[in-house]
């Protein structure tokens, strides 16, 4: 963890570097990372920020995405994601956890925890995930509310507004909800669960001839959802800077993770796929265990073995 250990501490907040980010020509790509090592992981593989999904981390405390988690939950895996990493991490704020008080809260907790920028949603709880049917919409002047609370609090925290409303209020509901957002002050749009490269091209093309010719813009590539597989090439050709894929770390480790158990019990242990797994030297590797035993003269370093040993 770079706190620990003292190197790479970035002193600029962390919503002022994910800024600077937005501020280059290429799409901003922004992989779900749902714990520490999964944004370590994507760090070692060249991604220079993160996203933290509600979905994901619901998952991996065993409950679903219906806003049942609370704020001081969200900064436990915001404060081991910036810590482990120092990388600029977007995190889902669902609907705020209430009205403009406990946004407000909010954004003071996630900023203390680590975060670099929030989104907040206009559904109202029990929320769902954007991909899904039947979401019940707020009012979206209560939601223009809570963006200016958010706004109000922030010391350096990037404000994201995300719409749900293409599902049900048509693309002419959606841009009217965004245009109040950014009016509130939401630094980026959020349009959640378009269905086609037709929609993603006029939303962005409609929001900025109406008069927000400068407006950031966030699209989901979630799995098994409504929007089908675009690349990072193709929404920065759409009009978007922002691109996440909140929950395809998690499903894939979910899918390693259920398999191996199944092995076990077929097979009375893991001898089947122990090359498919992290070997002890890729793991102390990524988690820079000699730069921690370094710190404290009492450790001796570790000699790590290589190879599984055989009978």
């Amino acid at each position: 963890m770079p706190y620990v250990i003292g190197a790479d501490n970035p002193e600029e907040p962390a919503g002022h570097r994910f800024g600077r980010l937005l501020e280059r020509k290429q799409i901003l790509q922004l992989p779900g990372a749902h714990n520490g090592m999964a944004g370590l992981l994507a760090k070692k593989a060249g991604f220079e920020g993160l996203y933290l999904s509600g979905a994901a981390m619901t998952l991996s405390m065993g409950i679903p995405d219906l806003g049942m988690i609370t704020v001081d939950e969200v900064a436990f895996h915001i404060r081991q994601i910036a810590r482990a990493t120092a990388l600029p991490l977007l995190v889902d704020g669902d609907t705020g956890y209430g009205e403009a008080l406990n946004v407000m809260h909010m954004v003071r907790t996630f900023e203390d925890a680590g975060a670099a920028a929030v989104h907040l949603e206009d559904q109202l709880l029990p929320k769902k995930c954007g991909h899904l049917n039947d979401k019940k919409m707020a009012d979206a002047h209560d939601m223009a509310a809570k963006v200016a609370a958010a706004r109000k609090a922030r010391r350096h925290l990037y404000i994201i507004a995300r719409t749900d409303a293409a599902a049900s209020e048509g693309m002419d509901g959606a841009l009217a909800r965004a245009k109040l957002y950014l009016d509130s002050g939401a630094d980026a749009i959020f349009p959640e669960a378009l269905n086609s490269r037709e929609m993603f091209t006029e939303f962005s093309r409609r929001i900025r001839a109406e008069g927000y010719p400068e407006v950031k813009l966030l699209a989901n590539m979630t799995e098994f959802g409504r929007t089908p597989f675009f690349t990072a090439q193709e929404f920065e050709e759409m009009g978007y800077q922002m691109v996440i894929w909140p929950v395809s770390a998690a499903r894939v480790a979910n899918k390693a993770m259920e398999e191996l158990f199944q092995s076990i019990r077929e097979n009375g242990g893991t001898h089947k796929l122990v090359d498919r797994m992290q070997t002890r030297a890729e793991l102390y590797d990524v988690i820079n265990l000699h730069a921690y035993e370094a710190l404290d003269s009492s450790l001796i370093q570790t000699i790590v073995p290589t190879s599984m040993p055989q009978r």
